[in-house]
């Protein structure tokens, strides 16, 4: 867990062709949630466990934020790139974190694969818990990691999102 706990954070909502995004946003602009307003329980509990305590208040998500999420709904696979972000979290699950971002979009990789890449091969379980504690969906692409055969397994905010965030983003499934 981070030692300087947020406080006060911002939430603002954003209507997707999903469902409602739930954007959470630190003091200095920077997202550091993104779940579905279904899940908003899920969110608030990887909220408190990475960062303590919190309160969330309405509050608009800065423009760049909502235009990169917007954007990428509509086709611009790429935006997501450009949306500033911050994390808590253990060393491990930012190390996790931030290898889900260089997945390109339309493109999968099994648990096993990201653990073996990150030279860690029979660390795919522990992968596989980072990879749940994300708190920043889409953006932070965890829906990109897929069974070893191909199978859609485990999103915490169901398996259909996950299935169509992988259409959307072009990819073909086996199964």
């Amino acid at each position: 867990m981070n030692a300087n706990p947020l406080g006060l954070l911002g939430v603002d909502r954003l209507d997707t062709p999903i469902g409602t995004a739930l954007l959470v946003i630190d003091g200095d602009g920077l997202l550091c949630a993104l779940d579905w307003e279904d899940h908003e329980t899920r969110m608030r509990q990887l909220l408190r466990l990475q960062h303590g305590t919190v309160a969330l208040r309405d509050s608009r998500a800065p423009r760049e934020i909502r235009a990169g999420l917007s954007a990428y709904f509509e086709g611009d696979l790429a935006s997501l790139a450009t949306i500033k972000w911050r994390l808590a979290g253990t060393a491990f699950q930012r190390k996790i974190w931030t290898a889900l971002t260089r997945i390109p979009p339309g493109t999968t990789m099994s648990y096993g694969a990201l653990a073996a890449q990150l030279d860690m091969p029979k660390a795919m379980r522990a992968v596989g818990h980072a990879n749940g504690a994300n708190p920043i969906s889409v953006v932070i692409p965890c829906h990109r990691l897929i069974g070893a055969d191909g199978s859609l397994v485990k999103y915490g905010s169901g398996l259909e999102r996950k299935r169509w965030l992988l259409a959307h983003e072009g990819v073909t499934l086996a199964r």
